[in-house]
C-alpha cells in the first residue's frame, strides 16, 4: 500500500512539474512581442553563427558572421536567403522557420505536449506537423526559448542554438523587409 502511495505522489509531482514548466513558458512567450540573440547553426556539420531578431508573429531576419555577407529574411509571407552568390526566395508556410516564427502555434503545442527535462537545465517539446519533425528547446530557469532542430527544405539536419537573448525592444521598421536581388 505504500508502494501505491508513493508511486502515485511521484506521479503527481512529476504532472505538477509540467504543468508548472509548459505554464512559465507560455507565460514568458505571451510576453515576449520580439527577440534577439546570437545563433550558432549546425547544417550537416558545416557550422555558421551570427546574429537574429524575431517579431512576432512569423517575422526574422537573421545576419550570419560569414564573409559572403549572407541574411536570412521574412516579412511574414515569403522567406529570403541571400549570400553575395545566391538569392532564394521560399513561401514561409512551406518552411520549418513558419513554426518556429509562430508564437501562438508554439503555445497550443506546449500546452498539448508531454516534455522532455534534458540534464536538468533543458525542456524539450518534439512537434510533429505537415510531415516535419521539430524539436524546441527552452531554458529551465528562463524559460526562453534557446534552440531547436529540424531537417530544413532541402532535408539537412539542423541545429540552431541560441544565447545572449534580449526581449522587446525597439525595431527599426524596415527591418524585416526582403532584400532585392542584386
Amino acid at each position: 500500500m505504500l508502494q501505491y502511495i508513493l508511486a502515485l505522489l511521484a506521479s503527481f509531482i512529476i504532472f505538477n512539474a509540467h504543468a508548472n514548466n509548459s505554464e512559465k513558458i507560455v507565460e514568458n512567450l505571451k510576453s515576449i512581442k520580439n527577440v534577439d540573440f546570437t545563433f550558432e547553426q549546425n547544417s550537416n556539420g558545416k557550422m555558421e553563427n551570427g546574429n537574429c531578431t524575431i517579431e512576432y508573429p512569423k517575422k526574422i531576419f537573421c545576419k550570419y558572421s560569414t564573409s559572403n555577407n549572407k541574411l536570412l529574411v521574412s516579412n511574414g509571407r515569403s522567406l529570403v536567403i541571400k549570400s553575395r552568390s545566391s538569392y532564394y526566395i521560399y513561401p514561409l508556410d512551406k518552411t520549418p522557420l513558419n513554426f518556429i516564427l509562430d508564437k501562438q502555434f508554439l503555445i497550443d503545442k506546449i500546452t498539448n505536449l508531454e516534455e522532455r527535462v534534458i540534464n536538468g537545465n533543458l525542456i524539450n517539446y518534439t512537434i510533429s506537423e505537415n510531415n516535419n519533425e521539430l524539436s524546441i528547446f527552452f531554458d529551465n530557469k528562463t524559460y526562453d526559448l534557446i534552440g531547436w532542430q529540424n531537417r530544413d527544405i532541402y532535408q539537412n539536419f539542423n541545429i540552431t542554438f541560441l544565447s545572449l537573448i534580449s526581449k522587446n525592444r525597439t525595431l527599426p521598421k524596415n527591418l524585416f523587409e526582403l532584400p532585392v536581388r542584386d
